[in-house]
């Protein structure tokens, strides 16, 4: 079932949001290469708390850390641990969620370390906009179709491939509420966006196939081909004035 949310609700989750991009910038300034990414989950666990969020990935359905620490093909739900070390080169996606006077908050972006290819550059780049070109369809009257095929139609004309098996996901009060929100679709199709919806969009592209495996660990997510993905996401409110991304402060969408 979809739960709009009223203005002091948006508003309670533009708070949460606007620390979440807080958090996440603090922790671009501290990924380098030849740090753990056990090191960037506790550093970020501390500033939830300190802030006097809670971390909503820590226990989350038995998940042992604060944060996703993904590293090149590893496409989501990296575990964070001292024996992951970043490596000039790679590239690391980081989510991250928390909670804020009961309502969450989720986001992510991935990363080079030091020095990356220019094939890589151009994933991260192209991953971005695929979030801004979705998140812009993301307006009252249209439908989940239409978010997803902005996603689609940019990523393809890049040659790059679109996880089909996660999607984003309504979020409110929970962290995964409806509806499924696919990087994939057709126009005109799917549920119809409401002012009041709150969704996470979250595009999650690779350099090569789409297709995914999970690891014996029952979380980390990663390319079956071995190819690098990246992974963007933030918190977008459908509202009557268009969307708004909670997760990314003053912003405004061009026009």
């Amino acid at each position: 079932m979809i739960t709009l949310k009223n203005p002091a609700q948006i508003a309670k989750m533009r708070s949460a949001g606007h620390l979440l991009y807080d958090v996440l910038e603090s922790i671009r300034e501290v990924i380098k290469a030849g740090e753990s990414t056990a090191a960037i989950d506790v550093y970020a666990e501390e500033k939830i708390r300190r802030a006097g969020a809670i971390p909503s990935f820590l226990n989350y359905q038995g998940y042992p850390k604060s944060i996703c620490a993904s590293i090149d093909d590893e496409v989501v739900h990296g575990i964070p641990s001292d024996g992951a070390i970043l490596k000039e080169g790679s590239i690391l996606s980081v989510d991250c969620g928390l909670i804020l006077d009961g309502w969450q908050a989720d986001s992510a972006f991935t990363v080079g370390i030091g020095r990356i290819s220019p094939e890589k550059e151009a994933l991260i780049r192209v991953t971005e906009e695929c979030f801004f070109l979705g998140a812009a369809a993301a307006i009252q009257g249209n439908r989940l179709g239409d978010v997803g095929n902005a996603v689609q139609k940019h990523a393809e004309a890049h040659g790059y491939g679109v996880v089909r098996e996660l999607t984003g996901h309504g979020i409110g009060r929970s962290m995964h509420e409806d509806p499924s929100v696919p990087n994939y679709g057709l126009p005109g199709h799917g549920g119809r966006l409401k002012s009041g919806m709150v969704i996470a969009i979250e595009p999650m592209i690779t350099l090569g196939s789409y297709h995914v495996m999970e690891m014996d660990d029952g979380w980390t997510i990663k390319t079956v081909d071995g190819s690098a993905c990246s992974h963007y996401e933030h918190t977008v409110a459908i509202t009557e004035n268009g969307p708004e991304l909670l997760t990314l402060p003053g912003y405004r969408f061009p026009g």
